[in-house]
Order: structure tokens, then sequence, then C-alpha cells
């Protein structure tokens, strides 16, 4: 199925309602259609009531009836039109009450479906550090109740308001038709209906965007237990958290109770103002039905429509509460589609065959500031600085040092999951702004710490982000990662699920699994992030075996707090700080008794070389080993 056309835009500062249909111009015949739907099934919705009356004058008034102006003076034949006109009525009505049902049904899946894939999508393309300044459980509340609270509305609201209006229109003309100082006084009511309801919308608005609010801080909290679930065991954290999820809970129950307080007012402030209407109808009507002034029949006909046009109203009291709580929802939803993309897609075309491999950061500084990043706002701490140095294609080169020395945070300025605060990166030259940012990630095998695996086969994890990639290419990658033997002992081998996040999995088959995609993705760049930090000796040599292989003919850079795993690279980093402290190969960097010297010995144990040893002292310079910094 092709995908659907992007939705279009709408001014923030539209009502909510307003964005939302300005946003999905594709439906809009399909609103028209619906609402003609709504309104003929309210026309024939109420003829009925009209034909009671007739019948009634019928059965008075014989053959002086109102039906025999039209030529039929036999009451029997008129009482036979009367049913024949109430089944094409009931049939008019039953038609249209199904087109309307299924058009507002299909119409509200439409667009919940739709607005929930443009949200995601949308989501996908946000910079990181949006990421780090939101809750998950806040998200999956926009993206499952509040779009679930539209479609709640469009389901069944949008067209009771419709009947409603279109009903209060049809009985109006027929009391003004029969009488006219009858349908004022019964009709009086109706405008202090409406007020109260939207003096009631008034104030139930921001208690619903309360409710939401606080709907969000508790799907937050949940799903950050539900995730850390083996660690609240491991404490016996259960009664602590218990406590948590119930403060967050309570504020959810307590944010409602304020809401239900005042809608449930609604309902009973109605129908007095029905009661007063029906009231003067019933009295008035009939004073002047016993006086000759009003026909019997037309009486009975007021009567009906009285209630027809007055106890629907009784439904804005539900309708109100369901239109605020959607209007809060499509409010928080439409926000979240029309958040700005910090980091747009797009740009000049890098096919993953024509990079070379060339990487150089030219003073690069960066900082977190725990908000949106800014090249002029003022940051805490520098993660980052002035950090300039050049990775020619081909070369394996290693970042080492302490937590916090801003290892991890270069290779995702090289991802662009951030922009640099100052300074350029280039890609064979060329600035990464200016490439196309899909191209730049495609040309990227990344393997994290922590690498996520989706719910699915252990193929499907190889083949992530490969489409249409044959068995034996996933075979091969497993085998080169060293994974093949483990996944081929297992029940279903390529086909076992690995469960979410690939819980069934140990950590080291997890991270040979990460390495097996990015091998089969066969990136010019590979970039290994911690790859081996969590895992077993025997992983880790497993690991570097493969990494062997791997790295031969492409760039690599190794990020790693274990030496032993970066002692083979052409070039070393050290970084403390956010800065380069040192730099060159293992053998040099031992020699020169630095920070990496320090930490080199204090990995293996290895005794420092007392002095007067007789063992040549190594100079201060180190070897670039034809890499320019």
């Amino acid at each position: 199925m092709p995908p659907a056309a992007p939705l279009v835009h709408a001014d923030p500062a539209l009502h909510p309602f307003r964005r939302l249909f300005a946003y999905a111009r594709q439906y809009r015949r399909d609103v028209w259609l619906a609402s003609l739907c709504s309104v003929l099934n309210k026309f024939f919705d109420v003829l009925p009531e009209v034909l009671i009356g007739v019948a009634v004058d019928v059965v008075v008034h014989r053959k002086d009836s109102f039906l025999s102006r039209f030529g039929v003076s036999d009451p029997r034949t008129q009482i036979i039109g009367l049913a024949v006109v109430t089944v094409v009525i009931w049939v008019g009505e039953s038609l249209f009450q199904y087109l309307y049902d299924v058009r507002w049904r299909n119409l509200a899946q439409n667009l919940q479906h739709e607005l929930r894939m443009e949200a995601y999508r949308h989501i996908q393309k946000l910079e990181m550090t949006w990421f780090e300044n939101v809750r998950t459980g806040n998200l999956m509340s926009i993206l499952n109740d509040d779009i679930n609270q539209m479609e709640r509305f469009l389901n069944g609201g949008a067209n009771d308001l419709i009947q409603i209006v279109t009903g209060s229109l049809l009985v109006g003309a027929v009391f003004f038709a029969l009488a006219p100082r009858i349908a004022l006084l019964a009709l009086l009511p109706v405008p202090v209906i409406i007020y109260g309801a939207f003096w009631f919308q008034r104030r139930l608005a921001p208690r619903y965007a309360r409710v939401r609010e606080a709907s969000g801080g508790l799907n937050a909290r949940l799903n950050n237990n539900l995730l850390g679930v083996a660690t609240i065991k491991a404490y016996t954290a259960e009664a602590f958290e218990a406590e948590r999820i119930q403060d967050a809970s309570d504020g959810y129950r307590s944010a409602n109770r304020e809401a239900i307080r005042l809608s449930a007012a609604i309902t009973p402030i109605i129908r007095m103002a029905i009661l007063a209407g029906f009231t003067v109808t019933l009295l008035y009507g009939g004073f002047m039905a016993l006086q000759g002034r009003l026909g019997v029949g037309s009486y009975s006909v007021l009567v009906y429509l009285t209630q027809r046009l007055l106890w629907p109203m009784t439904r804005l009291a539900e309708l109100s509460d369901l239109y605020q709580r959607s209007t809060a929802s499509i409010k928080r939803v439409m926000d979240l589609v029309q958040t700005p993309i910090a980091i747009p897609y797009g740009g000049a075309r890098l096919p993953a065959t024509a990079v070379v491999g060339e990487i150089a950061f030219d003073h690069v500084d960066f900082a977190y500031d725990g908000g949106a990043q800014s090249t002029t706002k003022p940051t805490l701490h520098a993660t980052l600085s002035d950090i300039t140095l050049t990775i020619p294609p081909g070369h394996a080169v290693a970042f080492v040092g302490g937590t916090g020395g801003g290892k991890s945070t270069l290779v995702k300025l090289l991802l662009r999951f951030h922009e640099p605060r100052r300074g350029t990166i280039r890609l064979d030259g060329r600035p990464l702004g200016e490439l196309d940012l899909e191209d730049l990630r495609r040309a990227i095998g990344y393997v994290a710490q922590d690498s996520f695996l989706a719910d699915a086969t252990v193929a499907e994890n190889i083949a992530y982000g490969v489409p249409d990639v044959p068995r034996a290419a996933i075979v091969a990658a497993a085998v080169t990662a060293e994974a093949h033997d483990f996944v081929s002992a297992m029940p279903s081998g390529y086909d076992t699920q690995v469960g979410e996040r690939g819980q069934k999995l140990s950590g080291g088959q997890r991270q040979r699994i990460a390495l097996a995609r990015a091998i089969l993705k066969n990136p010019p760049i590979l970039v290994l992030d911690e790859a081996t930090s969590a895992v077993d000796n025997e992983t880790e040599a497993a690991i570097l075996r493969s990494l062997d292989r791997v790295v031969v003919g492409r760039t690599s850079i190794i990020i790693a707090h274990r030496l032993s795993t970066v002692r083979n690279a052409d070039f070393i980093y050290v970084l403390e700080d956010g800065r380069i402290v040192e730099q060159g190969t293992h053998d040099d960097l031992r020699a020169a008794g630095g920070p990496y010297a320090a930490l080199w010995r204090l990995q293996t144990g290895e005794r420092p070389t007392p002095a007067g040893s007789g063992l040549p002292t190594p100079s201060a310079g180190v070897s670039a080993k034809a890499i320019t910094t």
C-alpha cells in the first residue's frame, strides 16, 4: 500500500480542532459526506412526530383533515398513505444512520491511523537532544491515549453535535409554521442551554489539559518501572515503587475529580431548562387547543417535537465532556507533530559506494545544556572542547579515557544525533550538514554498548535496515561475528524470537548479533562504541577476532575503556574532560608514560619501569603515524 500523502501543517495559534482539520485536508470530502448523512438522518428522524400529528388530525377531522387538501378525502386511504410514508421515512432514517455511522467511524479510523503514523514519523526525525528532555511514557500517552481520544469524538461526538444543531433548526421551523407564539416560548431555553454548555466548556478546558498531563506522567512512571523491573526486584524496592505509582495515580485521579465535579453539573442544569420549555408548550399549547385556536393534531406535533427538540440537548453534557477531552488530546498531538526539526533531513546525496572514509573534526565544541542546543546559549559544562583531528580512510582509530571524557559524544556528532556548538565535521572533505542525513547514516555501521534488538527473529535483527537480503548473507555475517554457533544451537536457529529488546539472549549474544548486523550492512565506516565493555572475556575475545577481519579496508572508530580492545589500532586518542590530552600508537603512548600508560598499568597490573634502570627514557613527542591533527 503506498504511503498516504503528507498531512498539511496548521497555525499553532488556531483552535485544536481547526488545526486538526486544516492538517488533514485530504479527508475534507469524507467529513462533508459524513455530515450530509448525519443531517439527512436527522431530517427523517424528525418526520415521524409530524406524521403523528397528521394522523391525529385525520382521526379527529376525517374528511376535513389536513390531507384532504391534497385531494385525498377518504380517511382510510389517508391512513394507508400515512403508513406508506412512514415506511419510507423509517427506511430513509435507517439507511442514513448506517451511512453516517460507517463514514464517521471510517473517518475516525483513517485519521487516527494517519495522525499516529505522521506523529511517529515526525518523532523519528527529531534530534537526540529532544529525546533527552522528554519522557518515553508521555510520548506513549500521546501516541496511544490522546489519539484514541480524538477517535472517540469522531466516532460519535461529531455526529451528535451535527444532529443537535440540525434537529433544532428543523423543529424550530415546524414550530414557527404551526404556532409562532408557542415557538418563541418553547425555544427560549435553547440559547440558555447553549450558553451554559460553552460556559462549562471554557472551565473544563484547563482541567482536562491537566488530566492529559497527569496521564502522561503516570504512563512515564509505569513505562520506566516496567523497563527496570529486574533492578526493582534486585533491590526489593517493590513497595517503594508501588508508592511512587500510587502518588502518580492519585495525581491523575485528583485531576479527573476536578473535571468530573464540573462536568457532572451540566446535565441537571440542562434538564431544568428543558423542563421549562416543555412545560410552556404543554400549558400554553393546551390552552390554545381548548380554545380552538390550535388544532389537536398541531398540538400533538408540538408536544412531541418539544421533547424531540430539547431532550437531545441533554447529550450536550456528555458531548461537552468528550469535546474537552478531545480538544486537550488533539492539542498535545498537534504540538508534537509540529515540533520543529533542528537537524533537517535532506542534502546532497552520498551513496555508500562513493564514500572514501576520511573524517575530519575541525575545532569542534559541544555541550549538553539540558535543553535544545543553541549556538549562543551559554552552557554549564563543555563536553568537547576544540577537537581537531583527521582520520585517514581505511584506518582504525581508537578513543579512550575516563567516563565523561566525551568519547561517545564524538560518535553522536558524527552520526548527527547532535550538532556541534562550534566547528565543523567533514566526511571526505564535505561538511556533514551539506550531506543527505540518511545517506550519511547508511554509510556508518554503529554498534553501541547497549545495542537495540527488535522483538523479532535473530535473522530479522541481523538484517535490520537491510531489506530483501538472502539468508546466506545473514549466515555469513553471523559467522564473521562468531555468532553462528550459538544461533545454530537455538531451538529455531535463525528463526528464533529474541524477545523484547533481545531479553532472551545474554549480553554477549546481543553484542555479537549487533556486530553481525553492522557487518551485513558492509559500511565504509564502522563505529564501535564500548562494544565490549559489558561482555565476558570469552565474548570479548570473539569480538576482537571478528574486528581483526572487519576493520580491514574500512575507516573504523573504536571507543573503549578496555585498552586491550584498542592496542592494535593504527592511532589512539586519549580524552579527558572533553579535550585530547594524548595521541599516538599503543607503543608510543606506553613509552610516553602519560595518562594512557597509567591507565594501561591500572588495567594490566603492570609495574612502571623504575628510574635509573638503564632503559632509554621515551621522548615526550609521539609519532602521528601519517595521521594529521
